[in-house]
């Protein structure tokens, strides 16, 4: 099975003031698909906790090209591109009843042995056979840069708590796209949709961390241009650049 597919219909509690479903509710959708598609190619959590290792998120690309509603019934399919350089690489493509492309998703995943925290490079994890080479996007998600030029603005300071905390013990993916949406001006977020973001996971966060969340804002031809980066004291634990 080179695909996996689930059919959703758009709660409310996935969806923001404008009845749009949040990124964050997007990047939950998607975790919960590879996570599945995994375990039926038999490279998934069980499968490789055996050997004290675990997936993780390094980098995410979504486009949204005409962001679903609530009450909408839509499929979410994925499947994984094999290794690519230092990255494992899954593809996501999100449609509605009929079959139109509502969001589109690249991801860049890693393997990590808990123990020494080093990463783990195993060409032979997933057997070729499970591999496809189709693209919802066809460039990795790239390195977000933060610019230079314009000075960031500290929004607010986020303590790391119950809500926020996965199963393997740390802040999950999907809870710093929550806070880079929050550092986000309220008027902005509620009212313009967010068409296209790339976020980098850098550093885990654990409870009782403080995560400092920086915003830059800058305004260009394709439209407007938000970067939040969450340090722990220098740390930069995650950033990411949303365009509105």
């Amino acid at each position: 099975m080179k695909k996996f597919t689930q059919n959703f219909t758009i709660p409310c509690y996935d969806t923001d003031a404008s009845w749009r479903l949040k990124p964050t509710s997007f990047m939950n959708l998607a975790q919960e698909a590879a996570g599945l598609h995994a375990v039926h190619l038999g490279f998934g959590y069980d499968d490789l906790i055996v050997n004290n290792t675990a997936w993780i998120l390094s980098r995410v690309h979504i486009e949204f090209l005409d962001t679903p509603k609530w009450r909408e019934n839509i499929t979410l399919t994925t499947w994984h591109k094999g290794l690519n350089r230092l990255f494992y690489l899954r593809d996501f493509i999100l449609t509605d009843e009929n079959g139109k492309e509502r969001v589109k998703a690249t991801t860049s995943w890693l393997v990590l042995n808990l123990e020494t925290r080093r990463l783990v490079r195993d060409p032979q994890l997933m057997e070729e056979g499970t591999v496809n080479l189709e693209n919802a996007i066809e460039t990795p998600a790239d390195k977000v840069q933060l610019p230079k030029d314009v000075e960031p603005v500290l929004a607010f300071e986020h303590v790391v708590g119950y809500s926020d905390v996965d199963m393997n013990g740390h802040a999950n993916n999907a809870m710093y796209m929550q806070w880079a949406m929050d550092a986000v001006d309220y008027d902005i977020a509620s009212a313009r949709p967010v068409r296209e973001l790339t976020i980098n996971f850098n550093h885990e966060t654990k409870a009782g961390d403080s995560v400092a969340l920086y915003r830059y804002v800058v305004e260009q031809e394709d439209g407007l241009h938000v970067f939040v980066e969450g340090k722990v004291s220098d740390v930069s634990a995650f950033c990411v650049e949303m365009i509105f």
